[in-house]
């Protein structure tokens, strides 16, 4: 019997109010037999890889149903965009806010406490307390069932406690009597009476702590902002082209692979694809972070969701619906979201025990006042405090709010920060290998060079040779023949032969043409001149190849051919150096070539003549050298290597298997981006860092305040909501990350 492959889901979750949560959430699927699973307060969801053979979609969502939140199966279908989240708060936010004003402004302001003002403060406190306040009494009594206790739970238990206690004391004390009054202090006094009431204090923190989660709530939806732009932004019809040549719109989800469809001139891609009719410029910005349109032809990948900007195309549908580049992008993003860096495990497992330790702590601070001798609203309204100031909310969201900002930045620059476990690495990192073809250089072949013989025009030259090229398939002629059609129309060739090694033979205009290695001349004994013969010398020192041309039995002309360098590539290792990271140029080329591309962009380091299956190895050698390594490629023969480096970034131009094994993928397949990333990645981490510092000196330090009696109620709940708030704007700073990336001039090498 054959071992089953996990298959993995993401389960949106609904009903999780802070942290601790999320955590009895994934201790709950984890208990599950072949069950790993990961849940994000700040994304909602939890990512699960499970065993098909022992466990069912449906038994994770009833395991999740099981603790007292809810979760349902994603739906294939179209998504529909549902109504504003937050609206719901923020009605509850501004009627509470309407009320809680006056109750505070007659608890704080002796002047305005007019005959029995303490029994207004009671009606318009009520509705704050059970009316605003009760979702956090629902959560608080769904985990009261479970025998669970979250951050709700604080809430709801020091609202409430607030609350009876005034009622009590207007009711069956002293504080119902004509002419009571009080004054407001930021410090409870240990002289306390027994009229004392605490009505402003229950609904001026619901509500503020309805002001933190309204805040949270909406810039966790900035947050995820970029996101959903970028899955929204996709054209939602396509012009089929039909066989008679006539054209019908039809809806984005029944396109079919095979299909002609019709781009104009400012409109969207409807998909992936490739060019069958037309030439014009493809903006990529949306997929790539690139402002700079390129150049598509006959033949040339186009992804969808891009702007023609040029003239009108004919594509062939090649990838439709999940499959597409955009549909992945967002894929991998979500699921880098939603997984956890190790830096948010310690945040996890405290905040899991956290609340029964705070409720046992205010308890504690209760009895030891009174044990003390100090006044029961002195003892009350500390061991209030305690439970207000010490929910743990910001301490849930230092991590996931910072990981969503920095992911959706990065889909928006072209960067897919694959997992955030990688984070770590990125700091780590001091050496970078970077493999030459498709990475450092474009991976392609291209004429750099023309030297001609004495008397020889070089547009005459390129023509004639030009002419001859365009009719092989050979890579290096296809470059000479690229050359020449730009340059001009080509004639016609007659009488064309392929000599399989050495090059090609015809005849141009009347001309007998030999085109290919030196030895192909000295097949007909013709010799190659002193300028000539020293231009095929060069080209051969410098790793370039050199291709001879004669006809009418002279040679007349050597071209000099290729793999240029790419524009951004000196510019990204030097970016890369000052990062403090050591490059390594890694091929399987020759030595000369490979030292002609390090000397042109800067790389003191070289490795050649490495055979596909030997680059892991390589990178292996290194990291046992002590180097913490992060590896850049593009081909299938670089996967290895890739999954093997303690970083993989792989350039999106690439090979899909690249792309799988890496950490980082690169969009635009521009060399500059990988220092953006790593950049990037290094902020989004120190991010979380600083976030983590800022919830847990809060916590520490509040505490102690709040068991001594140093803090009122009231400003302990204003505090813990800036925390919150504090902690979620610092993580959006990341949204404002710039690329360091310059317009570089062409090269080659």
């Amino acid at each position: 019997m054959g071992i089953v492959a996990p298959e993995r889901i993401e389960l949106p979750i609904e009903g999780m109010t802070c942290a601790s949560c999320a955590a009895r959430i994934e201790r709950k699927l984890n208990k599950l037999e072949g069950v790993t699973a990961s849940v994000n307060y700040a994304t909602e969801r939890a990512a699960v890889e499970y065993d098909p053979a022992r466990v069912t979609p449906d038994s994770l969502v009833d395991a999740v149903e099981q603790v007292g939140y809810s979760a349902r199966l994603p739906r294939a279908e179209t998504v529909v965009v549902e109504e504003d989240p937050t609206a719901t708060l923020r009605r509850r936010l501004i009627f509470s806010a309407a009320l809680s004003l006056p109750v505070l402004l007659l608890g704080m302001v002796p002047a305005l406490q007019f005959t029995y003002w303490q029994w207004l403060a009671l009606q318009l406190a009520t509705p704050v307390v059970l009316w605003g306040g009760w979702p956090f009494h629902v959560a608080a009594w769904k985990n009261l069932r479970h025998a669970a206790a979250t951050m709700d739970t604080l809430i709801s238990l020091g609202t409430l406690a607030a609350w009876g206690w005034s009622v009590v004391a207007l009711f069956f004390l002293d504080a119902g009597v004509a002419g009571m009054t009080m004054h407001f202090e930021l410090v409870s006094s240990r002289a306390g009476s027994m009229n004392q009431i605490y009505l402003e204090v229950a609904a001026v923190v619901v509500t503020f702590l309805l002001a933190g989660r309204y805040f949270e709530a909406r810039a966790k939806r900035r947050a995820g902002a970029a996101l959903r732009a970028l899955v929204e932004l996709g054209a939602k019809e396509a012009s089929i082209l039909d066989p008679d040549g006539g054209e019908r719109l039809i809806p984005i989800d029944r396109l079919q692979v095979g299909d002609l469809f019709v781009v104009r001139p400012g409109e969207k891609l409807a998909t992936d694809g490739v060019v069958v009719e037309g030439r014009s410029a493809i903006d990529q910005a949306l997929l790539t972070g690139e402002s700079v349109p390129v150049e598509v032809g006959e033949g040339d990948a186009v992804a969808g969701a891009t702007i023609n900007v040029g003239g009108r195309l004919v594509v062939r549908a090649e990838r439709v619906g999940s499959d597409t580049a955009l549909a992945q992008i967002a894929r991998l993003v979500t699921e880098a979201q939603s997984g956890k860096a190790p830096v948010q495990r310690l945040a996890d497992r405290i905040s899991a025990i956290f609340v029964p330790i705070v409720i046992a702590l205010a308890l504690a601070t209760l009895g030891y006042w009174l044990a003390t001798g100090a006044e029961a609203t002195f003892a009350f309204s500390a061991a209030v405090a305690v439970l207000i100031v010490a929910c743990p909310c910001a301490l849930g969201l230092a991590t996931p709010t910072a990981l969503l900002v920095g992911t959706g930045r990065g889909a928006q620059l072209g960067i897919l920060i694959k997992g955030p476990e990688m984070l770590e690495s990125t700091r780590e990192v001091d050496t970078i290998v970077l493999d030459k073809t498709g990475t450092v250089t474009e991976g392609k072949m291209a004429l750099v060079d023309v030297v001609t013989a004495p008397g020889v025009e070089h547009a005459e030259a390129l023509r004639l040779v030009g002419a001859v090229e365009h009719a092989s398939e050979h890579p290096i002629a296809r470059a000479i023949a690229d050359a020449a059609r730009r340059a001009g129309s080509l004639p016609p060739v007659e009488s064309f032969e392929s000599r399989q090694g050495l090059g090609v033979e015809g005849v141009v205009e009347g001309h007998a043409l030999l085109v290919g290695r030196p030895s192909l001349l000295a097949e007909w004994s013709v010799e190659l001149d002193g300028e000539l013969a020293g231009a095929v010398a060069d080209a051969q020192a410098a790793g370039r190849t050199a291709i001879a041309a004669a006809w009418d039995g002279r040679a007349r002309a050597v071209f000099v051919v290729a793999d240029t360098l790419k524009a951004s590539s000196t510019e990204a290792v030097t970016e890369l150096k000052r990062l403090g990271l050591r490059p390594v140029l890694l091929t399987g080329d020759n030595e000369a070539t490979a030292r002609s591309v390090a000397a042109e962009v800067g790389i003191d380091e070289v490795i050649a003549d490495v055979l596909p299956a030997d680059k892991a190895a390589i990178v292996r050698g290194l990291q046992g050298g002590g180097s913490v390594v992060a590896m850049v490629g593009d081909g299938v023969n670089d996967a290895p290597a890739l999954a093997q480096a303690d970083l993989g970034v792989a350039i999106g131009t690439g090979t899909d298997v690249a792309i799988q094994a890496s950490d980082l993928t690169l969009v635009s397949g521009d060399l500059r981006a990988a220092a953006d990333a790593i950049r990037l990645s290094r902020r989004t981490l120190r991010t979380i860092k600083g976030n983590l510092f800022w919830a847990f000196a809060y916590n520490v330090a509040a505490l102690p305040l709040a068991a001594s009696g140093y803090l009122n109620p009231l400003i302990a709940g204003a505090a813990m909501a800036l925390s919150s708030i504090f902690v979620v704007t610092n993580s959006l700073r990341l949204r404002r990350f710039e690329p360091h990336r310059a317009v570089a001039g062409p090269a080659a090498v």
